[in-house]
């Protein structure tokens, strides 16, 4: 079975920096691609920055020059580095993961991790 743990996410000063990252786990042949979003109450979850195992990156626009997606695949792991926090930064953070099993490809979500930027 596959998982995708986030950890990192807190309480964070505004101007502050956080560190998200996610690991997948269990059995699986590669990951193609793997992304983070955010959803705050109310609102649809919107795709934060993406990767792909290709090396291509996107971000959204509000989040171009402070946030960096990279990925560690000896670990398969994935980071989201968060500089110049700001408030409205403050959402509930998911790890996805678009995973190869067999020859069937699926995609996986993390339980998300809180991040609040706040005085």
């Amino acid at each position: 079975q596959v998982q995708l743990v986030e950890s990192g996410g807190g309480l964070v000063q505004p101007g502050g920096s956080l560190r998200l990252s996610c690991a997948a786990s269990g059995s699986f042949v590669s990951i193609t691609a793997m992304a983070w979003y955010r959803q705050v109450p109310g609102k649809q979850r919107e795709l934060v920055a993406h990767t792909t195992s290709g090396g291509t990156t996107n971000y959204v626009d509000g989040v171009k020059g402070r946030f960096t997606i990279s990925t560690d695949n000896a670990k398969s792991t994935v980071y989201l580095q968060m500089n110049s926090l700001k408030p409205e930064d403050t959402a509930v953070y998911y790890c996805y993961g678009d995973i190869v099993i067999g020859r069937l490809q699926y995609g996986y979500w993390g339980q998300g991790t809180q991040v609040t930027v706040s005085s």
